[in-house]
């Protein structure tokens, strides 16, 4: 019996028309799909080993020494004397504390219209401080985003940034002698008519003072990180924006702005995080008692009943409650974050 080839397939046909066996080898197998991570990212890279790791990357651990060392002593350790918030302190005696008194200080704040005074007090002038200085730094970088000129720009930026590297003192100093009675802005007032203001004596205006110290002297700063995460933006996406007709109004908000969200949302939650944290030594350096009613902050307060007063236990029941307050405040943050705009710490 005759077999012949049609169609050049590898099937062999027999004259009468019955197939025959198969010649050609039949297809390999199909591999299983890949997940999507293995797609996008290959496959994992090998596991170095922590010699050859130490080797390689030796002169990177031996700079990170220091900074962990002194989070470790500065940070850290000290973490151990809250443990007197519970037990009765001593000068003289044991640094954990002579016995053991459970709640009692925490009672004592909670049940002392003082601290609540000034808990208030610190609420008010972190939020202040948060409303003003946080915005501030970013509207002053998109300005200087769309600048051209160089020199302006460089300008601007050295000027703006300059007053962050002044000490508190210098800054303080500076500020009692533009609102002392015959400062500055006084002479201002009366050169146009008016009565002259013991601003640093009155409690209305220790606010507006200190938030405005503050916005002179972070806004620089905050401005250099906020034109770093700008370079990173694509460009390709302003061009996209204008061939669809966008103004630079509108090219702000849909593609500048989004693009330095992550940055925006990091600095917002670590500013949460430090929110009852108000500056201590401007605070203490610039208030004075007839503007206490205003002024004190719990920092100033833990000073006073601390360290003036040498009730370190109450004081260190106080800082412990501000600390828990402020964990749950950079976790509540940080969770709505994530929820909702994607963006967190971790």
């Amino acid at each position: 019996m005759d077999f012949t080839d049609r169609g050049g397939e590898g099937v062999l046909v027999a004259e009468d028309g019955a197939p025959a066996v198969r010649t050609t080898p039949p297809p390999p197998p199909r591999r299983a799909p890949r997940s999507r991570r293995a797609r996008s990212h290959g496959s994992p890279p090998a596991k170095v080993p922590w010699r050859l790791a130490l080797r390689r990357d030796g002169v990177l651990y031996l700079m990170a020494i220091l900074p962990i060392a002194f989070l470790l002593v500065f940070r850290y350790l000290p973490m151990l004397g809250n443990v007197i918030a519970f037990r009765q302190f001593r000068p003289g005696g044991s640094i954990f504390g002579e016995q053991w008194v459970g709640l009692r200080y925490v009672d004592m704040f909670i049940h002392d219209p003082t601290f609540w005074h000034v808990f208030w007090n610190t609420v008010i002038l972190g939020g202040l401080t948060l409303v003003f200085c946080f915005p501030l730094p970013i509207v002053l970088a998109l300005l200087l985003n769309e600048v051209r000129l160089k020199v302006f720009k460089r300008t601007v930026q050295s000027i703006s940034y300059l007053p962050h590297f002044l000490s508190v003192v210098i800054v303080v100093g500076m500020l009692m002698q533009i609102f002392s009675l015959t400062g500055t802005v006084n002479q201002i007032v009366h050169a146009l008519g008016g009565d002259t203001i013991p601003f640093l004596e009155r409690p209305e205006w220790f606010r507006p003072i200190y938030v405005g110290s503050e916005m002179w002297q972070t806004v620089g700063w905050g401005t250099i990180l906020y034109l770093a995460a700008l370079t990173t933006v694509d460009t390709s996406l302003y061009e996209a924006a204008r061939i669809d007709g966008a103004n630079r109004w509108r090219q702000t908000w849909h593609v500048t702005l989004p693009g330095i969200r992550p940055t925006m949302i990091t600095l917002l939650i670590l500013n949460i995080g430090m929110f009852l944290n108000v500056g201590f030594e401007k605070v203490l350096l610039l208030y004075t008692p007839l503007t206490y009613s205003t002024a004190d902050v719990i920092s100033t307060y833990l000073y006073r009943v601390g360290l003036v007063s040498n009730n370190l236990s109450y004081a260190a029941a106080i800082g412990l409650f501000q600390a828990v307050i402020g964990l749950v405040m950079i976790l509540s943050a940080n969770f709505i974050s994530r929820r909702a705009v994607g963006a967190s710490l971790w």
